[in-house]
Parts: structure tokens; C-alpha cells; sequence
């Protein structure tokens, strides 16, 4: 077994995180104050069910800071991998508020305003807010749509939204999506309601609001899914991985890499590969080194490496440590 070394520290990605949190968490505190002082002036059910979505999305932004506060915890004994899957364990508690406290909230105020209709008292002032609200809302989702375009992956937009496996971006991004168009149907009840003197139009409005924050929710509770019960990295990392172990001379076979990602930039990799024939021991060693220093400097997210490995002049020696392979050897690179 060769000596421990350290990971390579990583890139300040969380820092940037951050930053897209921070300014959705701005915009939707100053949202939420005017919304309400519109929905009291303007009796609009749908200017109500966007104040109640913007404290939801305020609570959310918060539970997602904890995540990555807690995230970076260092691994102890009881969390030797660290406490990464954290963001992804609040992001899941964020899309279930969004769809309790969001989207239920919506349909509850449509519901019972279109049960007890309400008429406009004063559309002006909705009609300010929305104007305001949007141009936050924009502000905060062109800061996440940025963050997504500066990081790697497909060139499609969407795909690489879904691939993502930073939920702090993401959920923000979907998020601010879900308000945008929320002002729009908003405004659209609002000023249907007006224009024909029928609070149905407002109360309907109220309805699909809390539709399309259920449908987003969903959507977040799927992705959060994913990432919880262990989501391998991207199909591109794995190829390389396999190509850079079947580069090196000292390896005849390797099976499938697997990985899991542990955090946004934390994956964790194992390997099972086989030496040529008549390997040494510190030729297998220098191998592993070999190995292990090309896939980091390609992909520095991967942290911890574990590599089992065997000579084929050691089949039927008797069964090793890890797994019950011959002759296997487990080796373990512990993150930082």
C-alpha cells in the first residue's frame, strides 16, 4: 500500500454559490414587504398568493445557506466522507416547503376566493409592485442563469440545468423562474379582473400560481432525489476516467468506474483494474500514483480515490481483504 497523500484544495466554486443566494435572498426580502402592502390596498387574492410565495422563497434562500454552511464541514468519525450530501438534504426540505407552503397556500387563497369572491379595491398599486417584482426577480435569475453558463457542462441549457449537481444554483434558478412567471399570471388576473369587473380572473390567477409552484416543486424533489441516494458524475467524467486508466501501460483490465458524488465538487471514485503480467509491487504503486495524479489534475472535483487492484500472476492466490477478489490490494485517498 503506497503513502496517503492529500487531495488537491478546491476551486472557491462555493463562494459563488453563495453569491447566487445571497441575491435571490435580497431580492425576495424587499419583494415581499411591498407585496403585501399591495395585496392589503388592492383586495387581489393573486398580489397575496405572490406575497405568501415570496416568504416561502425567503425561508427557502435561508435553509439553503445552512446547506452550504454545513456542507463544508470537515469529516469527523461519524461522517468520515465529509457532510456535503447536507446542501442536498436541505434542498429537499426547500422544495417540500415550496410545494406545503407555496403552492398549497396559492390554491388555498384561489380556492376560497373564488368560494367567497372578493372584488379589486385598487389596481394601481399591484400593478407597481409587479413592475418592481419583476425587475428583482430578474436580477436574481440572470445572477443563477450566469452561474450555470460559467460552469461545464452540455450546451444545452436545460440539459445542463438538470445535470447540475449544485442545488443551491439550480434551486435558485428554478425558483426565480416560478416567480417570473408567477408576476406574469399575477398581472394577467389582476388585470383581467379589473378590466371586466370579475374577481374570477383574480382568483384563477390565485389557482395556477399555486399549479406552477407545485409543478417546480416536484420537479426540485426529483432532482434532490437523484442526488441523495448517490448520483454517479456525468457520463463525460467516466468516459475520461475509463480513458485515462486504459492509457497507462502497466494496466491490462479495468471494470466500469464508479462514482458518486458525495457534494457538488466532492466525488467519490473506485476502480478495479488489473496489471500486465509480472508487475512489481513498486511498479503497481507507481501505477496507482500515475493514475491517480492524471484524473485529478483533469478533474479536480474527484477527492477521494479508491483503487482495487490485482496482478494476474496472482489469481488463485487465496482471496484478499476487499471484496473476496485474488490477490486484491485496497487503496484509499482520503480527501482533505
Amino acid at each position: 500500500m503506497s503513502p496517503e497523500r492529500s487531495s488537491p484544495p478546491l476551486p472557491p466554486v462555493v463562494s459563488r454559490s453563495r453569491k447566487v443566494v445571497y441575491a435571490a435572498t435580497a431580492a425576495n426580502l424587499g419583494i415581499t414587504a411591498v407585496k403585501f402592502v399591495a395585496a392589503a390596498l388592492s383586495g387581489s387574492s393573486a398580489m397575496l398568493s405572490e406575497a405568501i410565495h415570496s416568504v416561502a422563497d425567503t425561508g427557502n434562500q435561508l435553509l439553503l445557506l445552512l446547506g452550504l454552511e454545513r456542507s463544508q464541514l470537515p469529516p469527523d468519525e461519524s461522517y468520515p466522507f465529509g457532510h456535503g450530501k447536507e446542501l442536498y438534504f436541505w434542498s429537499l426540505i426547500v422544495a417540500i416547503l415550496l410545494f406545503g407552503v407555496g403552492g398549497g397556500m396559492a390554491l388555498y387563497q384561489g380556492i376560497s376566493h373564488v368560494i367567497a369572491p372578493h372584488p379589486l379595491e385598487s389596481a394601481f398599486w399591484a400593478y407597481v409592485v409587479l413592475a418592481v417584482a419583476g425587475v428583482f426577480e430578474a436580477f436574481s435569475f440572470s445572477v443563477a442563469i450566469r452561474e450555470l453558463l460559467r460552469r461545464r457542462g452540455p450546451r444545452r441549457f436545460w440539459q445542463r440545468v438538470h445535470l447540475s449537481k449544485d442545488p443551491s444554483v439550480y434551486t435558485t434558478f428554478y425558483e426565480d423562474l416560478a416567480a417570473l412567471l408567477g408576476l406574469a399570471i399575477a398581472f394577467a388576473g389582476i388585470y383581467l379582473g379589473h378590466r371586466f369587473a370579475d374577481p374570477y380572473f383574480d382568483a384563477g390567477a390565485s389557482i395556477l400560481i399555486g399549479v406552477v409552484l407545485c409543478v417546480v416543486a416536484l420537479t426540485l424533489v426529483y432532482e434532490s432525489r437523484s442526488l441523495l441516494i448517490g448520483e454517479s458524475a456525468s457520463p463525460e467524467i467516466v468516459a475520461s476516467i475509463r480513458e485515462i486508466v486504459d492509457a497507462d501501460p502497466a494496466i491490462r483490465a479495468a471494470r466500469a468506474p464508479l462514482t458518486m458524488h458525495l457534494g457538488p465538487l466532492d466525488v467519490l471514485l473506485n476502480l478495479d483494474v488489473e496489471f500486465e503480467p509480472g508487475i512489481s509491487a513498486r511498479e503497481q504503486v507507481a501505477a496507482v500514483a500515475r493514475i491517480e495524479d492524471a484524473i485529478r489534475r483533469r478533474h479536480p472535483a474527484i477527492r477521494r480515490i479508491f483503487i482495487e487492484a490485482r496482478s494476474l500472476s496472482e489469481e488463485g492466490a487465496g482471496s484478499g481483504p476487499a471484496g473476496g477478489r485474488p490477490g486484491t490490494d485496497a487503496r484509499r485517498e482520503p480527501g482533505p
